[in-house]
């Protein structure tokens, strides 16, 4: 790593050089590094050995994912956690950046399936917390694998409370739909308390869909992430969506209640996947998934091309069985006509 030297003039007016090394790093931990958040930290490691040094101190990260994600204060995270390589800097590491969208090679008879998922569970509005929740999942029993994969982190007829003013009916009711696109965000990591470092955030961040139930009222926004489901290229499991919903309902000019909170996994065919499967793509991205900065609104860019690709599929399956209707149709027609032709003219 090179070091960081500055440059300084004296009061003679000679210049010289000084090295970052020079400066107490008490004052370099309060007064810089503690103000910094991940990815500054991460990218200030990246200057010098002695900044490096600085920088991996677990107490800054230990605050950074504190702070980033309040669900991971559970004291059976921080457990699982204090486990990882190199602590809360390697969970960081894994749960903050964008899962990269390659196909993934799943190979089912190499990998271990975990026996428990924990989800940490985050939403925020305008950067502040409205609801934290730490959910634990048993997954290894017959009816598990078997149903369909979604975990609900809310009972039917319970409600999280939010400091949001519900305006359903309102006229301007587009105007406030898009006001919440774009403050609300969700994070979803999901983690192996089986393993010393598998973590992974099944989360867009920022919402990529916000709608309202045409009969209730009810807004639901929708977080998704595309990743590879280990299928053949054109094969329905190409790609698959893990998509979190969140509904949210109330009385107009009141504040908005959060009613649920559900993952699922579909694939290109609109189907949810069962929990076997769920586990192998889960598992999968943990161990093989690449990471990546994300940039804008790309979770949102992944999941416009998801569903017209999932339009185009949904489409050629149409014209296929209209095909083979027409094809059924007139061999009916051709097999009537040609009886009933035998039975007049023999």
């Amino acid at each position: 790593m090179k070091t960081i030297t500055s440059t300084t003039v004296d009061q003679g007016g000679y210049a010289s050089n000084e090295t970052i090394s020079t400066v107490h790093p008490d004052i370099l931990h309060s007064h810089i590094l503690t103000r910094l958040d991940g990815p500054s930290l991460a990218s200030l490691a990246c200057a010098s050995s002695h900044l490096h040094a600085l920088s991996s101190e677990e107490n800054l990260w230990q605050n950074i994912c504190s702070s980033t994600w309040p669900s991971v204060n559970h004291p059976r995270l921080q457990k699982i956690i204090s486990a990882f390589p190199s602590g809360h800097r390697s969970f960081f590491s894994d749960a903050f950046p964008f899962l990269d969208l390659r196909p993934l090679k799943l190979n089912v008879n190499c990998l271990t399936l975990p026996t428990e998922l924990i989800s940490a569970v985050d939403i925020s509005y305008r950067n502040k917390i409205i609801y934290s929740k730490v959910e634990e999942m048993e997954t290894s029993s017959s009816w598990f694998l078997c149903s369909p994969f979604r975990v609900d982190l809310l009972d039917p007829k319970d409600s999280a409370p939010t400091p949001i003013k519900y305006f359903g009916g309102s006229n301007k009711v587009d105007t406030w739909l898009k006001h919440l696109e774009e403050n609300l965000s969700l994070s979803w990591i999901v983690i192996d308390p089986s393993r010393k470092k598998a973590a992974v955030n099944m989360s867009s961040r920022r919402a990529v869909s916000v709608k309202r139930h045409w009969l209730t009222g009810d807004v639901q926004v929708r977080f998704g992430m595309v990743v590879g489901g280990g299928g053949r290229r054109g094969s329905s499991r190409e790609l698959v969506e893990c998509g979190v919903v969140v509904t949210c309902g109330g009385k107009e000019g009141r504040e908005m209640h959060v009613r649920e909170v559900s993952m699922v996994m579909e694939d290109m065919e609109g189907k949810g996947l069962n929990g076997k499967d769920s586990l192998v793509i889960l598992e999968g991205v943990m161990e093989n998934g690449r990471r990546k900065k994300g940039i804008g609104n790309e979770g949102k860019e992944r999941y416009e091309e998801f569903e017209e690709r999932k339009r185009e599929r949904r489409e050629r399956r149409q014209r296929k069985e209209r095909a083979l209707d027409l094809v059924c149709i007139s061999i009916g027609v051709a097999g009537f006509v040609t009886f009933w032709s035998a039975m007049l003219f023999r």
